[in-house]
């Protein structure tokens, strides 16, 4: 038997956004796997009496969900049976069904419950959902920073009303009083009759629901009313555009709750990160390394089964528990993790800093 016929080749896709104002993040994702599958190919691992040589395709689904969808459809037909991605939400809840109904699997950051609420069995959410990033920064608010009484906005978006809901449930279960709830829009810009509302019920901090371009000015027109109460959120204002769009109205009076580990805190995660540096000359970002332990689960899952087929490997996954850089992947029915952990940040010199994990 020759080596060649020894060996087998197994296509794993990348699909991020590449270009666009998003575009750090899905290089830097892109740089995670990539590592994690030069690192593969340096062993090689044995599966089902074959050496194993992975191959990175990456594609820019520029965080739309049409050209996610024409990404989906490019990898199935080159044979791409494992992914990871999509980002963006928005591209992960209709690329998966193309995913899906080809047998492929896919392991994404998208924070939006619906991606695991769809019923597909190839879904893996590889970090915390909305309703975590909301839950434990009202567990924060309430043990950490001791807080009474909090209030609520939403911008009314699906994303923005769900957190807040999320925020909301667990700070009544914490024993918080939520003093008020208003309503806002993503495109509003002044924020003064709601504040000047919230200021009138000495409110301790108000929780957010939305995005950066609105959640500066607000924390800008907080800092003119001379309201003291801390602004929080989840990932979508934990983002330098928030310091830039803030100014010095954005500081430690800023806090957002964010998925995964801090990489200095975990086990491996140094280790890691001085690979990564090695490699790219540059620190990881928020995901590389969640997307470079998304690409050894599946190696991992292979070994296991002793097969790369993806109707094997994807069940092993369901079942398995893995140990990765930013922690234990076990999933639920659902292909959400059991346990994820959240990261809170506040901001100093413009940019998020973390402070605690949990």
């Amino acid at each position: 038997m020759t080596n060649a016929a020894a060996q087998e080749t197994v296509k794993i896709g990348h699909t991020g956004p590449l270009s666009g104002a998003q575009a750090f993040s899905g290089k830097d994702n892109e740089n995670g796997a990539r590592l994690a599958i030069e690192e593969l190919n340096a062993k090689p691992i044995t599966v089902g009496g074959k050496k194993i040589k992975f191959e990175l395709m990456s594609e820019d689904d520029q965080g739309d969900p049409k050209a996610g969808v024409q990404v989906a459809q490019k990898f199935i037909d080159s044979g791409v049976r494992y992914v990871v991605g999509p980002y963006n939400s928005g591209v992960a809840i209709p690329a998966s069904r193309a995913y899906n109904d080809a047998g492929a699997l896919i392991a994404t950051v998208a924070t939006n419950p619906k991606v695991t609420q769809q019923g597909y069995k190839g879904v893996f959410r590889v970090n915390a959902s909305d309703t975590q990033l909301g839950s434990k920064m009202a567990l924060y608010a309430a043990k950490e920073l001791k807080f009474k009484t909090v209030a609520v906005i939403d911008d009314r978006t699906a994303f923005g009303q769900g957190l807040a809901e999320e925020f909301k449930k667990q700070a009544k279960a914490s024993g918080l009083t939520v003093a008020g709830h208003e309503y806002t829009t993503d495109k509003a810009v002044d924020f003064t009759a709601i504040l000047t509302k919230l200021k009138a019920k000495n409110v301790e901090a108000i929780f957010f629901g939305g995005y950066a371009p609105q959640a500066a000015p607000m924390a800008r027109q907080m800092k003119q009313l001379g309201i003291n109460a801390k602004l929080l959120g989840g990932d979508t204002i934990c983002t330098a555009e928030m310091g830039k769009l803030g100014g010095d109205a954005v500081g430690d009076n800023v806090l957002c709750s964010q998925g995964g580990a801090i990489l200095d805190k975990a086990a491996a995660g140094p280790q890691f990160k001085a690979a990564f540096k090695k490699r790219y000359n540059r620190d990881p970002d928020v995901y590389a390394a969640t997307y470079y332990d998304a690409a050894m689960m599946y190696a991992n899952a292979m070994q296991k089964v002793n097969s790369t087929d993806p109707a094997k490997v994807g069940p092993a996954i369901s079942a398995g528990a893995y140990k990765g850089v930013m922690g234990t992947y076990a999933f639920d029915a659902k292909g959400d993790m059991k346990e994820s952990l959240v990261t809170i940040f506040n901001f100093k010199n413009g940019a998020p800093a973390p402070i605690t994990s949990y």
